[in-house]
C-alpha cells in the first residue's frame, strides 16, 4: 500500500560548515522531500550530527569555492528535481505550495522565488520588493559555473516560472553579520571583476553610493520598512561602494599608481 503522504520527488542540497545556530530550523521545514544533502567543509560544532539526526546524507568535502561547492553537492543528488538552500533559510508553506504545482504541471524547467530577509528580528512587509533566486530546477538542467566567486546561482537551461511564494532567510538580521558578510563579498566580487579585466572608474566610485541608496530606498521600496529600511539601504549603498573601491585598489597596487 502506497503511503498516504509519499515524500516529493525532490533532492534538497545543502552547503554548510559551522551552521548549528540555524540549521534545526531550515531540517525541520523539509520533511516532504525524499531526499537531503548536506555537504560539509569542516564543521567543528554539531552540524553534520544535526543534519544526521534529520535524516540527511552528509558528505564532507573540503572548501571548494562557493560555486564549486554547490557544484559539488548538486552532483550528489539523485533525484531529477533538486532544491538548493543555505542553512539559514527556512523552506515556506507557499513555497512548498508552488513547488508541489511546478512538479503536477511538469511545463518548466526552474522555478525562480521571492527571498524575505529578517532584519532585526523583523521580515520585510509585502509592499517592498524583495530579492528573488533561482533555487529551484531540473538536476539536467542546471550547472553552477565554478568560476563565479560570489553571488553563484545556478545556469538552468529552458523555461523558468517566476512565482511570487517567498523563502525565508534569517542570515542577515543582524547588522553585525551583515557587515562582515558584505566585506567578504565585496572582496570576491572585485577580485572576479578585476579577473574579468574591468576598469576601477572614479566617477563610478563618487557616484556609485548615492545611486544605490536612492534604488534601495525609492525604487525597490524599503522606505516602506521604516528604520529598517533605511539602514538597509544604507549598507547596501555601502556594499556597492567597498566593491568599486576594492577594485580600484587592486589596480593601483598592480599598476602603483
Amino acid at each position: 500500500m502506497a503511503p498516504e503522504n509519499p515524500k516529493l520527488p525532490v533532492s534538497v542540497f545543502i552547503v554548510a560548515q559551522d551552521e548549528s545556530q540555524h540549521l534545526p530550523r531550515l531540517m525541520a521545514s523539509l520533511s516532504a522531500f525524499a531526499e537531503i544533502i548536506v555537504v560539509d567543509s569542516g564543521s567543528s560544532d554539531d552540524t553534520p550530527k544535526i543534519a544526521t539526526d534529520f535524516g540527511a546524507t552528509v558528505i564532507h568535502q573540503p572548501w571548494l569555492g562557493y560555486a564549486g561547492q554547490k557544484q559539488f553537492a548538486l552532483e550528489q543528488c539523485s533525484q531529477e528535481w533538486v532544491l538548493n538552500l543555505d542553512a539559514d533559510e527556512v523552506v515556506t508553506e507557499p513555497m512548498l505550495t508552488a513547488i508541489k504545482q511546478a512538479i503536477a504541471a511538469n511545463d518548466c524547467d526552474a522555478v525562480r522565488f521571492n527571498r524575505n530577509d529578517l532584519f532585526i528580528g523583523k521580515m520585510p512587509p509585502a509592499t517592498i520588493k524583495k530579492p528573488n533566486n533561482v533555487r529551484f530546477y531540473r538536476r539536467s538542467k542546471a550547472a553552477f559555473d565554478v568560476n563565479q566567486k560570489v553571488h553563484e546561482t545556478a545556469k538552468c537551461d529552458g523555461t523558468t516560472l517566476c512565482v511570487e511564494a517567498a523563502f525565508d532567510h534569517y542570515g542577515y538580521d543582524q547588522i553585525s553579520v551583515l557587515m562582515d558578510k558584505l566585506n567578504t563579498y565585496s572582496s570576491l566580487k572585485a577580485e572576479q571583476k578585476y579577473a574579468k579585466g574591468k576598469s576601477a572608474s572614479l566617477f563610478k566610485l563618487i557616484l556609485i553610493g548615492p545611486i544605490e541608496f536612492v534604488r534601495k530606498l525609492f525604487l525597490q521600496r524599503m522606505i516602506f520598512f521604516g528604520r529598517r529600511g533605511l539602514i538597509l539601504a544604507a549598507l547596501n549603498a555601502h556594499y556597492a561602494f567597498l566593491k568599486e573601491a576594492k577594485l580600484l585598489e587592486l589596480h593601483l597596487r598592480k599598476h602603483k599608481d
